[in-house]
C-alpha cells in the first residue's frame, strides 16, 4: 500500500490523521484563491516533486502522474515483489484519474489566449494524458502486462481497484499495481465545481444536518494485488483481502444521483465475494458532503443492509482528505484496509448535529475500536456510474 494525500506524504501518515479525525482541509496554498468563493481545499503539502524525480522526469509528469507514481513506489517497496521477467510481463498496472493533467492544461491556456504566446510546452499532451500515470508506472518500474487508466469520475480508482482485482483472481496476470491519483486544484476546475454550487466555503460536513457541500482534494493511494498464496511464500505484510467488487448504473441522471443504482452495486460486491449483508461490520461511504449525495446514500445502505444498518459503523473519511474526484475510491479503498487490520473504524470528521433523514452510526468526531471482519467502500460517481469494493480482514491462521 502506497499513499500520498492531504494527511501526509506515505500511509504511516494518513492512517495517524483518520485515527486522529486530524482534517487536512485548510486554506488553498498552491495557487491565487481570492477570485474563488470556496477558498478552503484538502492539498498535499510538503511534496517536494524535484526530490521525488530526477532531471528532465519533472518536465513531462503533471503532478497528477508524480503523485501517482509516489504512491506506486511506497507501494511496490513495501511489497517487495521478486521481479523476474515472466511476473514484469504479467503484472498489471490499472490506474483510475478523471481529470488528467489540468494544471497543464491550464497553464497552456494561460500561455496562449491570456499573454499571447504562440506555442505551448512541448510536452504538453503527455502532461495532460489521464494515463500518464499508469504508463510512467510501467515504464519506471519495468512492467508490460495491460496498463491503462479507468475514467469514470468520481468513481474511477474504485473501477481501476476493481477490474484488477477480477484479472488477478481469474488468473489473467500475477499480480496487478492498481489505485488513483488526482491533482486538478486549478482556478478554472473549482471555478466549474463553484458554478455547480456543491462546494461548501468552510469544510466538508457529511451526514452532518448542517452540511452545504463537498471540499475538493489531491492525492494518490496504490494497492498491489497479488493472490494469497504468493504474498504468503514471500512472507509479505497483507494488510487485507479484496473479497469482491460490484459496478453499476443509474441509468438516471447526470449529477442526481440514484439509490437504486447504489443498492444493486452493493448487493454486487456482496454476491462477488459470497458474503451476507449481516456480516459487514464498517462501510466508508461514498460521503460528499452535499444534502442530496449523503440523504440517497444513507437510505440505499438502509435498503441494502435492513435491520443490520442500526448497527454497522459507516463513516466518510472525506470529511479528512477531501474529495480527491478520480483518486477517491483509492484513498478509502487504503482506509478500509486499515480500519480492518487495526481494528478501528475512522470518524466521520467535523461532525456537529445528527440529521434524521441520515439515521446512521457515522462514528462522529472520534474514531472508535472494533472487530471488523467486512468493509465496503462505496464510490458514486457524476453519470451515475456506482463501484463497491468489499475488503476482508487478514488474520493469520
Amino acid at each position: 500500500m502506497g499513499v500520498i494525500s492531504a494527511l501526509g506524504l506515505d500511509r504511516h501518515a494518513f492512517w495517524d490523521s483518520l485515527r486522529e479525525g486530524r482534517s487536512g482541509i485548510g486554506p488553498i496554498a498552491s495557487l491565487d484563491a481570492s477570485s474563488l468563493q470556496a477558498r478552503n481545499a484538502a492539498e498535499v503539502r510538503g511534496f517536494d516533486p524535484a526530490a521525488a524525480f530526477a532531471g528532465r522526469e519533472t518536465l513531462w509528469l503533471d503532478r497528477f502522474a508524480q503523485l501517482a507514481m509516489v504512491a506506486a513506489r511506497e507501494a511496490v517497496a513495501g511489497a517487495a515483489p521478486e521481479w523476474t521477467d515472466e511476473l514484469r510481463e504479467r503484472t498489471a498496472v490499472v490506474t483510475g484519474c478523471c481529470a488528467g493533467g489540468l494544471l497543464a492544461m491550464e497553464h497552456g491556456y494561460v500561455e496562449l489566449f491570456q499573454r499571447g504566446r504562440t506555442r505551448v510546452h512541448p510536452m504538453s499532451v503527455p502532461r495532460i494524458m489521464a494515463n500518464a500515470g499508469a504508463s510512467q508506472i510501467s515504464t519506471e518500474l519495468r512492467v508490460g502486462g495491460p496498463t491503462y487508466n479507468v475514467s469514470t469520475a468520481c468513481a474511477s480508482s474504485s473501477h481501476a481497484l476493481g477490474q484488477a482485482f477480477w484479472m488477478v483472481r481469474e488468473g489473467q496476470v500475477d499480480m496487478a499495481i492498481a489505485g488513483g491519483s488526482e491533482a486538478a486544484l486549478c482556478t478554472g476546475y473549482l471555478k466549474a465545481w463553484e458554478a455547480a454550487q456543491v462546494l461548501d466555503p468552510d469544510t466538508c460536513r457529511p451526514f452532518c444536518r448542517s452540511r452545504r457541500g463537498t471540499i475538493l482534494g489531491e492525492g494518490a493511494a496504490m494497492l498491489v494485488l497479488e493472490p494469497l498464496e504468493r504474498a504468503q511464500a514471500r512472507g509479505a505484510h497483507i494488510f487485507g483481502e479484496i473479497a469482491g467488487f460490484g459496478m453499476t448504473a443509474d441509468a438516471h441522471h447526470i449529477t442526481q444521483p440514484s439509490g437504486v443504482g447504489a443498492v444493486r452495486a452493493m448487493r454486487a460486491a456482496l454476491s462477488d465475494g459470497g458474503v451476507d449483508a449481516g456480516e459487514v461490520g464498517y462501510v466508508n461511504a461514498h460521503g460528499t458532503g452535499t444534502p442530496l449525495n449523503d440523504r440517497t446514500e444513507a437510505a440505499a445502505i438502509r435498503e441494502t443492509f435492513g435491520t443490520h444498518a442500526r448497527t454497522l459503523l459507516v463513516s466518510s473519511t472525506k470529511s479528512m482528505h477531501g474529495h480527491a474526484q478520480g483518486a477517491a475510491g483509492a484513498l478509502e479503498a487504503a482506509a478500509s484496509l486499515l480500519a480492518l487490520s487495526h481494528g478501528v473504524a475512522p470518524p466521520t470528521a467535523n461532525h456537529c448535529e445528527d440529521d434524521p433523514e441520515c439515521d446512521l452510526d457515522v462514528v462522529p468526531n472520534e474514531a472508535r475500536p472494533a472487530e471488523l471482519e467486512y468493509a465496503l467502500s462505496n464510490s458514486f460517481g457524476f453519470g451515475g456510474l456506482n463501484a463497491v469494493l468489499l475488503f476482508r480482514r487478514w488474520a493469520e491462521a
